[in-house]
């Protein structure tokens, strides 16, 4: 079973290696590190077996100390951690704190972040994707916090006027139901067939496959 203590010997290699002379637990610290070069301006590492919410607890309560605090974890293997790893060196960025991970199996330690001021960058592209959706979709049909499956989005929404569409008046052609339902992809929508409600009969011709269920109402 992987303890805290486990990862103060890599750690302290790591830091000396740089000309930091390294001890632990001084007062509530795990890991404090002065450099001869900067005497008052410590290092101070939290050490935790896992990403939890009392390492970055501990960290900003550190953040009174230093500019210099670091957190260090285990690295573990699978895409399991690599997608917490993602996650929480994004927190660590926010929050101006370092990260470090300890393979266990070697003592490889690896900086991921080191402190310093969030300067986060703007997506434009981001931005103007969910611009559009807010400004497509009509009403608000589902619930904040709901799961991403069963989600009305703007592009369902289309879909479900091309189905009603269809269901009342057959096979048509994908100009005149674009026509119909003022909604200008539909021939891309019903050949493109994401929710497996359409099917091609003919050229530029589609209708409802049979198995498609009676048309929702948003």
């Amino acid at each position: 079973m992987t303890k805290e203590t486990d990862l103060y010997a890599p750690i302290k290699a790591l830091f000396e290696e740089q000309g930091y002379e390294v001890k632990s637990e001084i007062g509530a610290l795990d890991v404090m590190a002065i450099h001869p070069a900067a005497p008052d301006d410590p290092v101070v590492v939290e050490l935790k077996t896992t990403f939890a919410l009392a390492l970055f607890h501990q960290a900003i309560a550190r953040q009174k100390l230093t500019d210099w605090v670091y957190v260090a974890v285990p690295r573990k293997p699978g895409k399991a951690f690599q997608s917490g790893l993602k996650s929480n060196l994004a927190l660590c960025r926010r929050l101006g704190i370092g990260l470090i991970t300890v393979r266990l199996k070697d003592g490889h330690t690896e900086i991921h972040a080191d402190p310093g001021p969030y300067a986060p960058r703007k997506s434009k592209s981001l931005k103007a994707r969910l611009l559009r959706e807010f400004a497509k979709r009509q009403g608000d049909p589902n619930s904040g916090g709901a799961t991403r499956t069963g989600l009305v989005t703007a592009y369902r929404q289309d879909a479900m006027k091309l189905r009603d569409h269809l269901a009342e008046h057959g096979a048509c052609k994908g100009a005149d139901v674009a026509r119909a339902t003022g909604v200008t992809r539909a021939t891309t929508i019903m050949r493109d067939d994401h929710y497996g409600w359409f099917e091609k009969v003919s050229l530029g011709v589609y209708d409802l496959r049979a198995q498609a269920a009676a048309p929702e109402k948003t």
